[in-house]
C-alpha cells in the first residue's frame, strides 16, 4: 500500500512511496502530528542519485517490522535534499558539529519544534562497521525520548543555540590587503593540498575540485607561475583520461572512490558536468589543449542528450544504480569486452585498461591506460591511425551499451544548476568560438525564465509545474551570474540591466543584518529555526561567493559604488579565511585573484562592437566583463555618453574612472593588463 509520498513530485520521494514506512513529506503538517502524539521526528534526507540512499531503504525502510517500530514511536519525514537544500543545510550542520562527519543518507532525530538532538548517515540492519545498527538507533532514541525529555530538550535547544551561532560571521578586526602576496598565499596552500602524481586535491574519494583548478589556470596566467599550471593541467588530464570519466558517452560522474579516479561513484550530476565544462573551458584557453575541446563537447552533448527536458531546462541527475547494481550500465566484463571487441582486441583492451580480470569488482571501468603515443608505438601504428582505431571501438561499444537497462533519471529541475549549465553553455560558445553553443545558451534561458519563475518569483524546483519551493540564495546568485555572462557574450544590454535589478532585489530579499554577507533563505521563509549562512565553496560555488562577483559587476555597469563597497567587503572579510583554505574556497580566490590584479568593464561601441568584444576576450582577460551596443542606448549607465557611430570605440573603466578612449584592440588590451604589475589605472 502506497504512503503520502506517492503524491510528491521528487523521484527520490515517489521511490520511497510503497515502503511500509508512514513516510511524510516535509511540512508543517508531520510537526503538528508529533506535537499531538508527542513523539520525535524522524527526518531522513537522500536523494535520487545516492547509492547508499538505495542500500538503507533495501535494509531497513523496506523492512515490516523496522518500519513497525518506527511508524509506532516516530513521525517520519522523507526530504529530498537537492528539492530542499535548506532543510538539508540545517540538519546537515547539526550532525557534523554532533559527529564529526555527514554525508547521505542523512537520519536526524528532531523536537515537534525542528530542533536536531540526534543523528547520523548510513546505519546497516546489524551491528558492523563499528556502527550500531539502524534498529539499535531506534530503540536508543524511543528511551531517551520517554526517559530523559528534560536532556533532550537541553540538548536541542543547545545545539540550536550553536547553529546559529556558526551561521553569524565573524568580521576580521584588521583585514588582509588583497594583493599579490595573497594569491601567492592561497596558490601555495593550493598546491599543498594537490596530489602532484595523480591530480585532484587530497586523497580518496576524489572530487573534481574544478574551482580551485580554474584558480591555478588563472593564477599561472597572471604570474607565470609554472607549478600552478602544471598542476592545473594534471588535474584535468587525469579526470578526463580516468573512469571518472564516461570514455564512451562523454560527462562526468559526481566523485572517484579511488586516489586514481578510476573507480566513480557512477552517479552523474547536472551541476558537476557543468562546473567542469567550465574548468574544461579554462583549460582550453590558457593552456591551449586541444583535447579539451573534445571533453567539452562531448559533455555538453551528453546533457544535451540525457538530461534535457522537452521544456528546453535540464533534468538533475542520473542513478549511480541499474537492474539493483552500482555502475552495471557503464561496465564491460571480459565476456562482454570479447563479445564486442573482436579487431584490434589487445591494441584497445591495453588502450581502455580492459583486462581479464577486471579492475573493479571483477568488472572493467573503461579508462585511457595508455596514453595514444605509447599505444600507437607499441603496436607500430602512427597516432592517427590509432586514433581512428579507438573512436570506431568507441561509437561501436556506445550502441551496444545503449540496448542496456539505463539508470533512472532524477527529472526535477533546480534553478540553481540550470543556471550553471547556463554558464556552461555560454563560456563553451566564447571559448571554442561555437555560435551554435551561444544559441543554446540563449534558448535555455528563456526555458528557464518560463520553468522557474511566474512573472513575480521565483522557484528552486520545477518539474513540468509551476514550483512549489521559493528560490534560494544559490538559485537567485546563479541566475545573476548567468545573466550577466549571457549579456556579456551576446551583447544583450537589456539582460544586463535586469541582472542589476535583481541584485537589487537579492540584497533586500537576503541581506544579513550589519553584515556584507547573505542569507540562504530569504526572510518570508521562516520554516526553519535556523537561518544558514553559507561561505564554503562545497560542490558548488557559494552563493555568497558569487554575490560578491555580482556586485563587482552591477557596481561597475550601473555606476553605484555601494554595490562594489559592500563586495570589497566581503572579500576583505573572507580573504585571510581563503588564504588559509584555498581548496575549500576555490570561488572566493577567483573572486580575491581577479580583484587584485583589477577588475576592468571594456565597453565597445560601433557597429561591429560585439565582434569586437568576442576578439578582445579571446586575449585572456578573465578579469574583464564587456559590455557592447551597437546603438546608442544609455542602461545599463556606463554605456552613457559612448557612443560616436559606427566607428568602433573602446573604454576600458574601473571602479572609479575609465581610461583614455582608444580604437585598436591591442591598445585595449594593454590598458587591461595581464597580470599584477600592469594594473592600469587605480581603484
Amino acid at each position: 500500500m502506497a504512503n503520502r509520498l506517492q503524491f510528491e513530485q521528487s523521484l527520490y520521494l515517489q521511490q520511497h512511496a510503497h515502503n511500509p514506512v508512514d513516510w511524510y513529506p516535509w511540512g508543517d503538517e508531520a510537526f503538528r502530528i508529533a506535537a499531538d502524539r508527542q513523539v520525535p521526528v524522524l527526518v531522513s534526507i537522500g536523494y535520487a542519485a545516492c547509492h547508499w540512499c538505495h542500500v538503507m531503504e533495501r535494509e531497513s525502510f523496506e523492512d515490516a517490522e523496522v518500519a513497525a517500530f518506527m511508524n509506532a514511536n516516530f513521525v517520519c519525514v522523507k526530504v529530498d535534499r537537492e528539492e530542499r537544500p535548506e532543510v538539508d543545510h540545517i540538519y546537515m550542520d547539526a550532525v557534523t558539529s554532533m559527529t564529526g562527519s555527514g554525508g547521505w543518507p542523512l537520519n536526524v532525530f528532531v523536537t515537534p519544534g525542528k530542533l536536531p538532538f540526534y543523528g547520523g548517515t548510513y546505519f546497516p540492519p546489524r551491528p558492523a562497521y563499528n556502527r550500531p545498527s539502524w534498529i539499535q538507533v531506534l530503540n536508543h532514541m524511543t528511551g531517551i525520548w520517554v526517559e530523559r525529555r528534560d536532556d533532550v530538550e537541553s540538548t536541542a535547544g543547545q545545539l540550536a543555540d550553536h547553529l546559529k551561532q556558526i551561521s553569524t560571521p565573524e568580521l576580521p578586526q584588521t583585514s588582509k590587503a588583497i594583493d599579490k602576496e595573497l594569491c601567492l598565499g592561497i596558490a601555495e596552500s593550493m598546491l599543498k593540498n594537490a596530489d602532484g602524481v595523480n591530480g585532484g586535491f587530497g586523497g580518496a574519494p576524489k572530487f573534481p575540485g574544478t574551482m580551485a583548478t580554474s584558480f591555478l589556470l588563472e593564477h599561472y596566467l597572471f604570474t607565470g607561475d609554472s607549478k600552478s599550471l602544471n598542476q592545473a593541467v594534471l588535474n584535468l588530464d587525469a579526470m578526463a583520461n580516468g573512469g571518472i570519466y564516461d570514455q564512451l558517452g562523454g560527462g562526468f560522474a559526481r566523485y572517484s572512490t579511488d586516489n586514481k579516479w578510476l573507480a566513480p561513484h557512477f552517479e552523474k550530476m547536472l551541476y558537476d558536468n557543468a562546473l567542469l565544462i567550465l574548468a574544461y573551458c579554462d583549460g582550453y584557453s590558457i593552456a591551449g589543449n586541444k583535447r579539451y575541446a573534445t571533453i567539452i563537447k562531448d559533455t555538453i552533448a551528453f546533457v544535451e542528450r540525457e538530461l534535457k527536458d522537452p521544456s528546453g531546462v535540464y533534468y538533475c541527475a542520473l542513478d549511480a544504480d541499474s537492474e539493483g547494481h552500482e555502475g552495471l550500465f557503464y561496465t564491460f566484463t571480459w565476456q562482454d569486452w570479447c563479445a564486442a571487441v573482436t579487431e584490434h582486441r589487445e591494441t584497445l583492451s591495453g588502450y581502455f585498461g580492459v583486462t581479464e580480470e577486471g579492475n573493479w569488482e571483477e568488472t572493467n571501468i573503461l579508462h585511457v591506460a595508455v596514453p595514444y603515443g605509447d599505444q600507437a608505438e607499441k603496436f607500430g601504428m602512427v597516432d592517427a591511425e590509432l586514433t581512428g582505431i579507438v573512436d570506431r571501438c568507441r561509437k561501436h561499444l556506445f550502441e551496444i551499451r545503449s540496448a542496456r537497462v539505463r539508470p533512472a533519471t532524477d527529472d526535477k529541475c533546480l534553478l540553481s544548476w540550470n543556471a550553471l549549465m547556463n554558464m556552461a553553455l555560454t563560456k563553451a560558445g566564447l571559448v571554442l568560438a561555437e555560435p551554435g553553443y551561444l544559441k543554446l545558451a540563449e534558448d535555455h534561458m528563456d526555458a528557464m525564465m518560463a520553468a522557474f519563475s511566474d512573472g513575480n518569483s521565483y522557484y528552486h524546483v520545477w518539474k513540468g509545474k509551476a514550483g512549489t519551493v521559493g528560490a534560494n540564495l544559490d538559485d537567485m546568485a546563479y541566475l545573476v551570474q548567468a545573466m550577466f555572462a549571457l549579456a556579456a557574450a551576446k551583447g544583450e544590454n537589456g539582460l544586463t540591466k535586469n541582472a542589476i535589478g535583481m541584485v537589487h532585489k537579492i540584497t533586500a530579499a537576503f541581506g544579513f543584518p550589519d553584515s556584507p554577507f547573505f542569507y540562504f533563505t530569504p526572510k518570508d521563509n521562516l520554516e526553519l529555526p535556523v537561518r544558514k549562512l553559507e561561505l564554503y565553496d562545497g560542490a558548488t560555488p557559494s552563493g555568497n561567493a558569487v554575490m560578491a562577483h555580482n556586485l563587482i559587476l552591477a557596481g561597475l555597469c550601473s555606476g553605484d559604488s555601494a554595490l562594489t563597497s559592500r563586495a570589497s567587503e566581503m572579500l576583505t572579510a573572507m580573504a585571510d579565511k581563503v588564504s588559509r583554505y584555498g581548496t575549500s574556497f576555490g570561488y572566493w580566490a577567483l573572486q580575491l585573484q581577479r580583484y587584485a590584479v583589477g577588475m576592468r568593464v571594456v565597453v565597445c561601441t560601433g557597429a561591429n562592437a560585439i565582434e569586437v568584444a568576442k576578439e578582445i576576450s579571446f586575449h585572456k582577460v578573465p578579469q574583464a566583463y564587456f559590455v557592447a551596443s551597437y546603438k546608442e542606448i544609455y542602461d545599463p549607465s556606463i554605456l552613457k555618453g559612448k557612443y560616436f557611430g559606427d566607428k568602433t570605440h573602446i573604454f576600458v573603466c574601473s571602479q572609479d574612472s575609465c581610461l583614455p578612449l582608444v580604437g585598436e584592440i591591442s591598445q585595449a588590451v594593454v590598458q587591461i593588463g595581464n597580470g599584477f604589475e600592469n594594473r592600469g589605472a587605480k581603484r
